[in-house]
């Protein structure tokens, strides 16, 4: 978690700001287990309810959560960007996030109440568009950037994209715009959101943490400087040439999909290549998930090729397994980290060590829950009754997640209570 110059105190956001977007996507992630017990079958229908207010949920109350989270951690310790007051900012954030998310996942199953998608869109739409600027300004003025650095702002900038076509699907279903695009919009929209943003920042923050938490060697040069850029060029592109020619959206899947099994290779292979030959849990969650993303794109290209709805919705599974997977590796990286640190930069001397916040087996005992979420998921495919286990497993999965966040800050707590501080003396 250090950068090359180390990280102060003054740098990092309050532990707070962090364990709290990890809640909230926990929170969200239990919901989406309630929502596989009610909606069953139904989220394999692309174009049902049931999916969007899933597909939602993961995308903005889960995935979000945590990127916002990873975001103000790691753009301090990557970038060298220090957001000033950052509680502020969090809460200015957090809270009208949450309420437009609530409100939209309504919206999805009560369209007859089109006020629902305006009132969301005007908690979202700005808050998210502010940090995002907010973000890519302080960004955009580094005078050295990494590669992490650079695809992070290519990454914010996608975000900036997939929040302006979402808006413009929400006032065409509450009635103030004709919507005459709305298919190539909503096509647009949800491309940039899964490989525009989501996908390109989870590589961009990999360029520097596989390298400094496995002590791996770099990605190459022309990886680093071009993968981001060639993405965001690729998504860029199709989206404006598609409202002519929508067909190019298939072309474009499937460019997308072999450049990022080229990356999953390549950090595949890196892993295999690191110098510590310990594997902890956080180690096989980054194979997991870029195993899952392998799987993803092969089966999102013979979807695209076949039109096979088979194909579709095995990709609608790993894609989100991907996702998942890697969120919760630096998840058990950050939590237990930012609790050590923070306590040990205040001059606890009982600053409880990394692994006495969370224990490596416990872990790796959510590694076993994961897993087993996301084969259930897939057999659901062809048993649905297995959904039922498939929910339970996805409650435990982000219930296990939540109360680690509460055991950490509980232990944070504690010590700052009952700990000593070291006296510094200066004469």
């Amino acid at each position: 978690m250090f950068s090359q110059n180390g990280l102060s105190l003054d740098q990092a956001p309050p532990i707070s700001v962090v364990f709290r977007f990890f809640a909230l996507g926990a929170l969200f992630g239990l919901l989406g287990g309630g929502l596989v017990f009610y909606y069953q079958s139904a989220i394999f229908d692309a174009a049902s309810p049931a999916a969007l207010t899933l597909t939602h949920t993961f995308t903005l109350g889960i995935m979000l959560s945590f990127m916002f989270a990873a975001l103000f951690q790691m753009l301090p310790v990557i970038a060298g960007v220090k957001l000033t007051a950052p509680v502020s900012t969090a809460n200015f954030l957090l809270y009208p996030f949450a309420a437009g998310v609530l409100l939209l996942l309504a919206a999805f199953n009560m369209p007859q109440q089109s006020w629902l998608f305006g009132a969301a869109s005007l908690l979202l739409v700005p808050s998210l568009l502010w940090i995002t600027l907010l973000m890519l300004s302080k960004l955009v003025r580094l005078r050295d950037h990494s590669s992490s650095s650079k695809g992070m702002l290519i990454a914010l900038l996608a975000l900036g994209i997939v929040l302006i076509l979402a808006f413009y699907m929400t006032l065409s279903l509450t009635g103030y715009l004709e919507g005459s695009y709305y298919p190539e919009v909503r096509t647009a929209h949800y491309s940039m959101g899964l490989f525009g943003w989501i996908a390109l920042l989870i590589i961009s923050i990999s360029f520097q943490v596989i390298e400094m938490f496995y002590v791996t060697p770099p990605y190459p040069k022309l990886v680093r400087r071009y993968l981001p850029l060639t993405l965001f060029g690729l998504l860029f592109v199709t989206t404006v040439a598609a409202f002519w020619l929508p067909q190019l959206w298939v072309l474009s899947h499937i460019l997308t999909a072999l450049l990022l099994v080229g990356y999953a290779v390549l950090t595949l292979r890196r892993l295999s290549q690191r110098k510590r030959p310990i594997a902890d849990a956080t180690v096989w969650f980054w194979r997991l998930g870029l195993s899952m993303l392998l799987l993803a794109m092969t089966t999102l290209v013979v979807y695209k090729l076949t039109g096979t709805a088979l194909f579709g919705n095995l990709a609608e599974i790993l894609y989100p397994a991907f996702a998942l997977s890697i969120v919760f590796a630096m998840f058990y990286k950050i939590i237990p980290f930012l609790t050590w640190f923070h306590l040990n930069a205040q001059g606890y001397f009982a600053a409880p060590m990394m692994h006495e916040v969370i224990h490596p087996k416990t872990a790796m005992k959510h590694l076993y829950i994961h897993l087993t979420t996301v084969v259930t998921f897939l057999l659901a495919l062809f048993f649905a009754p297995l959904l039922f286990i498939s929910a339970l497993l996805t409650i435990l999965s982000f219930g296990w997640m939540l109360w680690q966040i509460v055991h950490a800050w509980r232990l944070y707590r504690h010590t700052q209570k009952t700990g000593e501080k070291f006296e510094m003396n200066i004469a």
